[in-house]
């Protein structure tokens, strides 16, 4: 097993991960007009990981990769550089770019008791200090969720949502709080991208306009509560069918890869 320098476990069969995938495993990146190579490379290679393509502890090797996508390994390390932002990817020294898994362990031990006690805190906080303009702005995540659920996309989805939270937590103008959301939020989000690929997204809207109701309240007490049930869910197969009102279990079999530009889900 190998652990990189923020203590994430990457792999736990070198010999197996380290083997790339066959030049089949993803399309070719063709040009589309008006869009950067670099944002056509992001999307494809998002995507054949969030399918289940390359699983956690996969080594992507820039060479294999532009020479599967049809490009040259300048567009491929910055869109690596990019999933590394999102939460999907880790550089590990001497390795390179691996795909970084989101453990249920890791959600359920240490990312969702750190958001319950940032946002309760953060929340609280801020209720006294939030402003018509927060308000409009969190109802336009609430709208962009809506839209991102009529055009069944995850990925915009998961941004409004993101950034439906991190409004109030700068609100409440504590300074170590969102520095410590900024760190953990790109793991959130890995998560939410790998395992949100079934689950309806207007009700991951329609709970956010709920909350956001509740903020329009100031009333503490109606607050918390929904913030805890909001963050507090059970991850994909934990107990049962695992689901309450999170994110769905990842199926086990590998999925074809999906087209350059093609919607997941």
């Amino acid at each position: 097993m190998i652990v990189d320098d923020r203590g994430y476990k990457l792999l736990s069969d070198v010999s197996d991960a380290e083997k790339p995938e066959p030049s089949s495993a993803l399309p070719e990146a063709r040009a589309a007009p008006g869009r950067p190579r670099r944002e056509q490379v992001v999307e494809s290679l998002r995507n054949a990981i969030m399918s289940g393509v390359y699983a956690p502890g996969q080594r992507l090797v820039e060479a294999t990769l532009s020479q599967e996508l049809g490009t040259s390994r300048g567009p491929v390390r910055e869109a690596l550089r990019e999933l590394e932002h999102e939460g999907l990817v880790a550089s590990v020294p001497y390795r390179g770019a691996v795909v970084l898994g989101v453990s249920d362990e890791e959600v359920q031990e240490v990312l969702i008791p750190i958001r319950l006690t940032l946002e309760r805190f953060t929340f609280s906080r801020a209720l006294p200090l939030l402003t018509d303009d927060d308000f409009a702005e969190l109802g336009k995540q609430v709208w962009l969720m809506d839209e991102a659920a009529r055009n069944e996309d995850l990925l915009k989805n998961v941004e409004a949502d993101l950034r439906f939270h991190e409004i109030v937590i700068a609100r409440s103008g504590n300074t170590h709080t969102a520095q410590v959301w900024r760190s953990i939020w790109p793991r959130i989000r890995g998560y939410f991208l790998r395992y949100g690929l079934k689950r309806d997204l207007r009700t991951m809207a329609d709970e956010h306009r709920e909350l956001l109701a509740a903020l329009q309240t100031r009333d503490q007490k109606v607050v918390l509560a929904l913030l805890e049930q909001h963050i507090d869910v059970p991850v994909p197969g934990s107990d049962g069918d695992g689901v309450r009102r999170g994110r769905p279990a990842a199926s086990g079999r590998k999925k074809a890869v999906p087209k350059l530009g093609e919607a997941v889900g």
